[in-house]
């Protein structure tokens, strides 16, 4: 019988419950049978430090230790949140070549960790769901979706473009614009980058794309598309402009191709995009 896979659960933002964890790993036992990946929670994922889980020191050490530890085969990111852009700089720095080889998921406040793993040369990334995705209705769906492109790389757990775009990354549009200019801003040049959110008036969205799409490092992408924006709050007044109106103005405004949808969001019909050419 083939070694099953083993996979690391760290949450560098905020934290999850142990029921949570508990339902996670009883959901991938009965739906993989024997190909059930063995999942292992970090201590640290239930820990709690006002809006972290864990302060800034507890959330690098569990996520260097899961990272270079030989035994696991990925990382799962939990959650997201925010907190991951506080811990970044300092736990990328420990990293060993046990860490190069391993496999990181997650999306939302992880992709400011995710965006500097990729600058830094690591292959195996990728945007897609996570633990925390199990609590939305329907969210098994969502977890399945993760696994099955963790345990088999399935197909149909990927977003449908990507046989045709080349390379690609995918990233929420405010913690992309919090990386910009950073040591987590990862190259992006050929790449069509897919961008998504969640709970944003539509004028903090315009502003982020503002700031992105002037980057003289993302005015080399391939082109944009866009996933969905959830849960859009009501502005006091009309913004004058939906989603896909502001992506297209500001694509325009800086020489960028627009390239129309894409299938992500914070939603449990996110799929996975994984970061840099099919392989």
């Amino acid at each position: 019988m083939a070694q099953k896979l083993r996979i690391g659960v760290v949450a560098p933002g905020t934290r999850i419950d142990q029921q949570l964890a508990e339902r996670v790993k009883r959901f991938a036992a009965d739906s993989f049978l024997d190909a059930a990946p063995e999942i292992v929670f970090h201590p640290q994922c239930f820990l709690s430090a006002g809006h972290f889980a864990g302060d800034d020191d507890a959330r690098a050490a569990a996520f260097v230790a899961f990272a270079n530890d030989p035994a696991f085969d990925a990382i799962w990111f939990a959650r997201g949140g925010y907190g991951a852009c506080r811990m970044a700089e300092r736990a990328l720095a420990q990293l060993n070549e046990h860490a190069r080889g391993k496999t990181y998921l997650g999306y939302s406040d992880a992709g400011a960790l995710m965006g500097g793993l990729y600058r830094l040369g690591f292959k195996h990334i990728a945007h897609g769901p996570m633990p925390v995705d199990m609590i939305r209705q329907g969210g098994e769906v969502a977890v399945k979706r993760a696994l099955s492109w963790l345990i088999e790389r399935a197909p149909e757990s990927v977003e449908l473009s990507l046989m045709f775009d080349g390379a690609s990354a995918a990233f929420n549009i405010m913690v992309l614009q919090s990386i910009i200019g950073t040591p987590l801003e990862p190259d992006l040049r050929g790449h069509v980058l897919m961008l998504e959110d969640v709970g944003e008036y539509l004028y903090r969205i315009d502003r982020a794309l503002f700031a992105i799409t002037a980057s003289a490092n993302i005015r080399q992408v391939k082109g944009v598309k866009l996933g969905r924006l959830s849960d859009v709050p009501e502005n006091d007044k009309p913004f004058g402009a939906n989603e896909e109106e502001l992506v297209r103005y500001w694509c325009a405004r800086s020489g960028i191709p627009y390239l129309g949808r894409c299938d992500i969001g914070h939603d449990i019909e996110n799929k996975v995009v994984p970061f840099g050419a099919p392989r």
